[in-house]
C-alpha cells in the first residue's frame, strides 16, 4: 500500500532508533567487534533435509533460489502488488484496466506456476566509485515516493520493486540505505552537512580529518584495532579490510563502532527487511583465479544477499549460508565441530564488491606517475599480488571440497579470492537478476560507468553481459540483443532510456542458440547524463564537497525521471507498459495503442551504425549528442569534457567498477595509504 511521505519520515526516524536496540545488535558479530567469533552451530545441520543430493550442511546446489528467499519474496509480492496498483493508476495508462489485469494475474497464478501473481521489477545500479554512488542516489530518489516532489515529477516505482542490485560504487549506495534501516535519499539530503551526517565526503577515507591530523590519527588507530582483533582471532586480512572499514565510517556515522560489528547477514533481522518493506538486496563481486590478474568475461560472478553468498555459474554452482562463512567446512559441514559467525562484516562485503587494487596494478603504467612514488607503489602492490593480498580473501573458503561446480581452483583452495564486481566488464549487476529462478519481468538498469574518453557510459557493460551468454559460464541463461558501443553513441541509446528485449517473439532464436527455456526480462537501460550538472566525475575522485554531492543527486533525479517528466509527459505510462509487457505476453494479450506508441519510441529497433570511432563532445537540452540531433547546436547545455575531475587525456576502455585511468592524485593517496598500513 502506498504510504504518504510525512508518515514515512516518521518511520525512517524510528528506523534509526531501532538500529541502537540491543535486540538488533545481538544479531551482529558475536564478539561485538570486527573479529569473528565462535557460536553454536545451527540446529538445521542435524536435519536430514540438509544432507541430500542438493544440500550438504551449509552448502546447497544452485538449482533454485533459497527456500528463505522464496518465502520472503512471497510476502514481498503482496506488498508490491498493492504499490504497483497505485503506481499504474498514477501513470494514467489509457485503454487498459490495470486493476482488472492484476486481479486476473493473481487468479491465474494459483493454477499456473509459470504466471507470477505480480510482475516483478528489479533495479540495477552500476559501479564507478563515488560517482556511481552519488548518481545512483539521485536516480533512486526519483523512483522513491518518499522523495519531495516524486509524486508530482518523479517515477515512484521503488516501493513496487522486488529486487535491487549494486556492485562497486553501486553497492555502496545500496548498503548505505539498507543498513541505515532503508533510509531514504531525501533523509540523507535533509541532514547533509550536519554532524554525523551520512556521506560526509568533504575529505577522503584516507585522511578524513583533513588538516586535523589528530582526527585522522585516531581514525586509523581505531581501524588498526579492528584489524588486530580479526588477526588475533586467527583470520587473515587483506587491503579490503581497511578499505571496507574506511567506507563504513562514511556510511554508518551514527553507529558507535561505525559498523565494525555489523554483518551483512544481520540485515535479515532488520525490521524493514523482516517486514518486507524494502526490495531484496543483491551485491555482486567477481572470482579471481589464484595467480592471475586479468578478469575475463567468463569469470565466476558471485552474489551476496542477506541469506546467502555463492554463484549460479557452472564453475561453482552453489550457495552457502552467509552468516556462517567464517566456519571451517568440508563438503558443507563444520570440519572441527564448531561454527563461526561475524566474518561477513557489511563493510567487508561491499569492500569486496569494490576492490580496486587489482585494477590499479593492471593500469599503473598508464597513470602518469613517475619516480619514487611510482616505484614505491609498484613494488608494494606487486608484493601484495604475490601474497594474494590485492584482493578480498575469504578464508576459510566456504565452498571448500564442495561436490558442486567444475572449477578445482574454487573448490580445492583453502581461500576464496574475490575482486571488484565490475572487473569483468559487466559493470551493471544484471546477471543475478536475469536468472530464471527469480522470475523478474523487467530490469531498470542505471549505468554510471566511465566508458568514453570524457567519462560517460557507452553501453559497454550491456555488450559484455550480452556476449557472456555465449560463453561457458552462461549456463543457458539468455540476455536480450544489444548493439555495439558505437551504435549506443551514434543512435543516442545513451541519451534517453532505451528498452531492450521488447518482444519475446524476437528472442526465440537467441534463446535456442544458448539453450535457454525462459524468456529474459525486458531491460530499461538509462545512462548517466548532464541534465542539471556535469556528473561525469572520475572514479578515483575520493572527496566531494556537500554542494557538489547534492547537485549530482539532483541531476540523478532528472536522469531517472526524464528531466522531471518534462521530456515526456507519458514517461510513467511507458514505464507501466514495460513493467506489464512480459506478463501480458505470457497471457497472450495484445498491446494497446498507448503502449505501442511507447515501444515505438523507446525500444531499440535493431539498427546498427558500425561507428566504433564515433566520439561526440556535447549535449542538447534533452540529453542527445549535438552532432546526432536535429536541434540547433546553440541548445547545447553541457560539453562532455567539462566535468570536474574528469581526465583530460583520452582514457583506456573501462573494465569495470574501478574505472579507467588513475589520476596523479590517487598516487599520493595510495602512498599515504600504504605508508599508514606499513606503520600499523
Amino acid at each position: 500500500m502506498h504510504i504518504e511521505w510525512a508518515e514515512t519520515r516518521k518511520m525512517v526516524a524510528l528506523g534509526h532508533i531501532l538500529l541502537s536496540l540491543p535486540a538488533l545488535v545481538s544479531a551482529w558479530s558475536p564478539t561485538d567487534s570486527y573479529a569473528p567469533g565462535i557460536v553454536d552451530c545451527p540446529a538445521y545441520l542435524n536435519d536430514s533435509s540438509y544432507s541430500t543430493d542438493n544440500q550438504l550442511g551449509f552448502i546447497r546446489a544452485a538449482t533454485n533460489i533459497s527456500s528463505k528467499e522464496v518465502e520472503w519474496m512471497s510476502s514481498r509480492d503482496n506488498i508490491t502488488n498493492e504499490n504497483l496498483r497505485w503506481f499504474l493508476e498514477l501513470a494514467n495508462m489509457t485503454d487498459f484496466d490495470t486493476g482488472s489485469y492484476l486481479d486476473q494475474l493473481s487468479t491465474l497464478s494459483k493454477s499456473n506456476t509459470s504466471v507470477n501473481a505480480n510482475p516483478r521489477i528489479a533495479l540495477a545500479f552500476s559501479g564507478g566509485g563515488y560517482r556511481a554512488m552519488i548518481n545512483a542516489a539521485g536516480q533512486i530518489s526519483g523512483l522513491d515516493n518518499r522523495t519531495d516532489g516524486a509524486l508530482d515529477h518523479g517515477l515512484p516505482i521503488l516501493q513496487s520493486a522486488s529486487y535491487v542490485a549494486g556492485l562497486s560504487g553501486g553497492s555502496w549506495f545500496l548498503s548505505t540505505l539498507a543498513f541505515n534501516n532503508w533510509t531514504s535519499v531525501q533523509e540523507i539530503v535533509d541532514n547533509a552537512g550536519k554532524d554525523d551526517a551520512i556521506w560526509d565526503l568533504d575529505h577522503s577515507i584516507i585522511s578524513p580529518g583533513g588538516i586535523n591530523i589528530f582526527k585522522t590519527g585516531y581514525y586509523w588507530y581505531d581501524i588498526n584495532e579492528d584489524l588486530d582483533a580479526k588477526k588475533e582471532a586467527g583470520f587473515n586480512i587483506s587491503l579490503t579490510d581497511p578499505w571496507g572499514r574506511g567506507l563504513s565510517y562514511q556510511f554508518f556515522p551514527g553507529l558507535k563502532d561505525k559498523g565494525a560489528s555489523m554483518t551483512f547477514s544481520s540485515l535479515r533481522d532488520f525490521p524493514v527487511f523482516k517486514n518486507h518493506t524494502m526490495p531484496f538486496p543483491l551485491v555482486v563481486a567477481d572470482g579471481r583465479r589464484p595467480g592471475t590478474y586479468v578478469i575475463g568475461k567468463n569469470s565466476t560472478i558471485f552474489e551476496f544477499n542477506p541469506f546467502e553468498m555463492g554463484s549460479w555459474d557452472p564453475s561453482l554452482y552453489s550457495f552457502t549460508d552467509l552468516k556462517y562463512v567464517g566456519t571451517n567446512t568440508k563438503k558443507g559441514f563444520p570440519s572441527n565441530g564448531s561454527c563461526i559467525a561475524g566474518f561477513d562484516n557489511a563493510g567487508f562485503v561491499f569492500g569486496t564488491s569494490s576492490t580496486l587494487f587489482n585494477q590499479i596494478l593492471l593500469q599503473l603504467n598508464t597513470t602518469g606517475l613517475s619516480g619514487t612514488i611510482y616505484n614505491l607503489i609498484e613494488s608494494f602492490l606487486e608484493n601484495l599480488s604475490d601474497d594474494e593480498d590485492d584482493i578480498a580473501e575469504w578464508r576459510p573458503n566456504p565452498f571448500y571440497d564442495s561436490p558442486w561446480g567444475d572449477s578445482d581452483n574454487l573448490k580445492n583452495n583453502k581461500s576464496l579470492y574475490l575482486v571488484d564486481g565490475g572487473e569483468d566488464g559487466q559493470n551493471i549487476p544484471l546477471y543475478p537478476l536475469i536468472q530464471p529462478e527469480r522470475k523478474v519481468d523487467v530490469i531498470f538498469a542505471y549505468d554510471n560507468s566511465m566508458d568514453t574518453n570524457y567519462s560517460w557510459p557507452d553501453g559497454y557493460s550491456l555488450v559484455q553481459s550480452y556476449e557472456r551468454q555465449f560463453g561457458s559460464e552462461s549456463n543457458g541463461t539468455a540476455f536480450p540483443y544489444v548493439p555495439d558501443t558505437g551504435t549506443f553513441l551514434k543512435e543516442n541509446l545513451t541519451a534517453k532510456p532505451t528498452f531492450f528485449g521488447c518482444y519475446s517473439d524476437n528472442l526465440t532464436s537467441l534463446m535456442d542458440s544458448v539453450g535457454a527455456d525462459y524468456t529474459p526480462p525486458l531491460i530499461v537501460y538509462t545512462a548517466n547524463r548532464p541534465f542539471t550538472y556535469n556528473s561525469n566525475t572520475s572514479t578515483y575522485k575520493m572527496s566531494y564537497e556537500t554542494d557538489q554531492m547534492l547537485a549530482m543527486i539532483e541531476n540523478g533525479f532528472a536522469v531517472s525521471t526524464r528531466k522531471n517528466l518534462t521530456l515526456d509527459d507519458e514517461w510513467r505510462a511507458c514505464v507501466g507498459c514495460a513493467i506489464l509487457q512480459r506478463s501480458r505476453e505470457r497471457l497472450g494479450l495484445s498491446m494497446g495503442t498507448q503502449c505501442k506508441k511507447c515501444f515505438d519510441k523507446y525500444c531499440w529497433d535493431g539498427t546498427v551504425s558500425n561507428s566504433s570511432d564515433y566520439l561526440p563532445d556535447s549535449f542538447t537540452n534533452d540529453g542527445e549528442y549535438v552532432s546526432n540531433s536535429t536541434e540547433d547546436e546553440s541548445s547545447s547545455t553541457a560539453s562532455s569534457d567539462q566535468a570536474p575531475e574528469s581526465t583530460s587525456a583520452p582514457s583506456s576502455r573501462s573494465k569495470g567498477g574501478a574505472g579507467n585511468v588513475m589520476p596523479q592524485s590517487v598516487g599520493t593517496i595510495l602512498s599515504i595509504f600504504i605508508t599508514l598500513l606499513c606503520i600499523i
